[in-house]
């Protein structure tokens, strides 16, 4: 039989056990599900993990940014959960309240938040590799060196000259951390799916392939930077003249050639340069692309304004617009107003 004293003894001792385990229950209650991130913000906060970061690091970001609030808290709940062993690289989106449990389960799975990745307006290879890196976790450099690599590119079947091709200008969404080679393949994945039969069937009943439509298509973009609307009829102008055998003469591909890209006027003398670019001197297509085509320039080539014009020069009123001719007689007349307008603006070079 209890005496009064192993009574209380044991009455204090389940008291307190029971407090204990409230306490208890209720700190792993606060560890695991109370708010503790960005308490002081309504901002989300994006978080980048590199490749090869460690726990550490990414513990260290997340307190010196005041993105969360208890660090001890929180590495509770990433031991437990395994996280500190287990770090993922990515993107993340932390949102403001987040639980300890809601921010290690996503960083621990890797539930990363895919990026937008744009390019347009590319001139070069070193202009590509600028833009498509400029917000993933590899530098141009890295990315360059494959646009350069003709063992690597091959692979896609490209050579050097038409690589720029495969990489149509859009808006596309991709991990932040994928690495240059898996956007090649990403790119190489959409340009597949853009070159589909009906488009393929489209480019051969012109007598081109997709590279030569790419290629085509870059001079169309060159000459149509202004006037967009334009690129069918100029598209069929160019078409016209391969058909006939005719030297294209577009004068962007001897900028390209050579490599002055804030010439205003082309002269005589830039029409000697030595190059498989100078239309003026090699008959049919140059090598490769002189720009990034954007969709509606392929789409102008692959769906040409069918017309008799055979040439073109830029309206003297310097709209953008181009006058077009059927002969030369007539393109001449057209070509000595534009001429006559800029020594008027005094554009000499």
């Amino acid at each position: 039989m209890l005496t009064d004293k192993k009574r209380k003894f044991l009455l204090v001792l389940l008291v307190t056990g029971s407090v204990l385990a409230i306490s208890f229950t209720f700190y792993f209650y606060q560890v695991f599900y109370s708010p503790n991130t960005l308490l002081e913000t309504e901002q989300a906060y994006v978080l980048r993990i590199p490749s090869n970061a460690t726990y550490s690091q990414v513990s260290k970001e997340l307190y010196d940014e005041k993105v969360i609030n208890d660090a001890v808290s929180f590495g509770f709940v990433a031991k437990v959960l395994g996280y500190q062993e287990s770090v993922k690289s990515g993107l993340y989106i932390i949102e403001p309240k987040m639980t300890n449990l809601e921010l290690v389960r996503k960083l621990r799975s890797g539930d990363q938040s895919p990026i937008k990745l744009t390019f347009n307006n590319i001139r070069t290879k070193e202009d590509l590799a600028e833009k498509i890196s400029k917000n993933l976790e590899f530098n141009q450099t890295q990315f360059l060196e494959l646009l350069q690599d003709s063992v690597y590119i091959r692979k896609f079947d490209f050579e050097e000259e038409t690589i720029m091709g495969m990489f149509i200008p859009n808006t596309y969404e991709v991990w932040w951390d994928s690495s240059p080679e898996e956007i090649f393949e990403r790119m190489n994945k959409e340009y597949q799916r853009f070159w589909n039969q009906e488009r393929r069937d489209k480019a051969r009943l012109l007598g081109l392939n997709p590279k030569e439509v790419t290629t085509l298509a870059s001079i169309v973009q060159a000459e149509s930077q202004q006037k967009a609307d334009e690129r069918p009829r100029i598209a069929g102008l160019y078409l016209n003249r391969l058909d006939r055998g005719m030297y294209l003469q577009a004068d962007p591909t001897l900028v390209y050639a050579l490599g002055d890209f804030e010439i205003k006027r082309v002269l005589n003398v830039h029409k000697e340069i030595d190059s498989p670019y100078n239309t003026y001197k090699n008959l049919g297509l140059p090598p490769g692309p002189i720009n990034l085509p954007d969709i509606s320039s392929l789409e102008a080539v692959l769906n040409p304004e069918e017309h008799n014009y055979l040439y073109m020069c830029a309206k003297d009123d310097f709209s953008g617009y181009h006058a077009f001719a059927t002969n030369l007689t007539q393109h001449n007349a057209n070509a000595r107003r534009y001429q006559a307008a800029l020594n008027r603006a005094r554009i000499y070079k």
